[in-house]
């Protein structure tokens, strides 16, 4: 089995394990700060997601290397940072073979460079025909892209 994560708040996890796939949305919470509702990684909830995939069938987990975007402000930057660490902390406190992949190198792999989030679902569905009910909605790219990222992580460990 090969794990793919696509980091953030709006990430997914993706389990491949030959034909079998499973996808689900990275966890979230709510805290308030200054008054404002802001989502956060649950970590306790993506821990016990992974925690139930069993260390023996795992090659590895495969997470895309994030780094800041242009444009975007300090704080964003410094929250999408601290969830994509926090991702790897889990991942390894669990015992699990961790590696990462920058976003160019799987993407180009698909096709998918300069490429709106919506090629990320279609490219998707084109590669797992029968999961492509897993991410029908554009908000649901992220699914899409974990889907990718195992799929990359399987082919380059052949």
């Amino acid at each position: 089995m090969i794990i793919g994560i696509d980091p953030g708040l709006s990430g997914a996890v993706c389990l491949l394990d030959g034909d079998r796939l499973e996808v689900f949305d990275l966890p979230t919470t709510e805290r308030v700060v200054n008054g404002k509702t802001k989502q956060q990684l649950d970590l306790h909830s993506l821990t016990n997601d992974l925690r139930c995939c069993p260390l023996a069938q795992i090659r590895f987990v495969l997470i895309e290397q994030v780094s800041a975007m242009p444009g975007q402000g300090v704080t964003s930057s410094f929250n999408f940072g601290f969830t994509a660490g926090a991702i790897h902390g889990v991942v390894v406190a669990l015992g699990f073979p961790l590696r990462t992949v920058h976003p160019q190198v799987w993407k180009r792999e698909f096709g998918l460079l300069k490429q709106p989030k919506d090629a990320s679902r279609a490219e998707a569905s084109r590669r797992f025909p029968q999961h492509a009910d897993q991410w029908p909605l554009k908000k649901h790219d992220g699914r899409a892209e974990a889907a990718l990222i195992a799929l990359f992580g399987s082919m380059m460990d052949n």
